[in-house]
């Protein structure tokens, strides 16, 4: 089995980040293919940021799908994700998605921790999408960067340990979801000084796409998710053109 995991920003940083924590998931076999976005924004820190993070992700999907069994995307905001299950007819899993799905086996209230409070507007509509609001404790953000987690760790992870006991004290959190791809392979790190499970998005949606891959489950060929057919779209990559003409590139 081989899995793609989808970074589509331009930080090579998060990309290994994603890697780390796509490994420890990862069953004997399971071969992973990282790979980093080549233009858009270094982080995504915004509505207009995902805006182009989402056509990155589209097309290193297109560059790379005939080669994996899945795809995961190593992007806390799941960019692309409805748009990708459209496109490709191998099972994309979301890492937020995962984390949320997996914290509802685990807990009945989930708890989100997150970078900025510009995000957390953006955080709440996305658990919303996923149908899983009436589960959401609450959403706590950092004060940090993403970048700062790489340079100043320990510093980061301390931050994190705060916002962590914050959601479980004020808002009930039973389990805290790190919603941030460069909080990656932060979760385990950080377990033994934490009172509720701790979620790492990637590690969930490599669990979720290799069941996923055994189930053997089929795209769909009805409704909104039926496979595009004739499309005819410029500007773009001719892998990515090619899915939007119903063909395989």
């Amino acid at each position: 089995m081989k899995l793609l995991l989808i970074n589509p920003n331009r930080t090579q940083a998060v990309t290994d980040a994603v890697l780390a924590a796509a490994r420890s998931a990862a069953r004997p076999g399971t071969e992973l293919l990282a790979v980093t976005g080549r233009q858009g924004p270094a982080i995504i820190a915004s509505r207009a940021e995902n805006a182009l993070a989402q056509q990155e992700v589209l097309e290193l999907a297109a560059q790379h799908a005939t080669e994996v069994d899945a795809i995961v995307l190593g992007v806390s905001l799941d960019s692309a994700l409805w748009a990708c299950r459209e496109l490709f007819d191998v099972p994309v899993v979301g890492m937020t998605e995962a984390g949320l799905l997996m914290g509802a086996t685990l807990a009945g209230r989930i708890g989100v921790l997150t970078y900025g409070a510009r995000m957390a507007p953006l955080y709440r509509e996305l658990v919303e999408q996923h149908g899983l609001a009436a589960r959401l404790a609450g959403i706590e953000t950092l004060e940090v960067t993403p970048q700062q987690t790489f340079e100043t760790p320990l510093r980061v992870q301390e931050a994190v340990l705060c916002g962590i006991e914050r959601l479980v004290q004020r808002d009930g959190a039973e389990a805290v979801l790190l919603a941030g791809a460069a909080m990656a392979s932060m979760a385990p790190v950080l377990q033994p000084r934490a009172s509720v499970p701790l979620l790492d998005g990637v590690a969930c949606a490599v669990a979720l796409a290799q069941a996923r891959v055994d189930l053997a489950l089929p795209a769909a060929r009805a409704g909104s998710l039926a496979p595009l057919r004739g499309r005819d779209v410029t500007g773009i990559t001719p892998a990515l053109a090619a899915r939007f003409r119903g063909a395989a590139a």
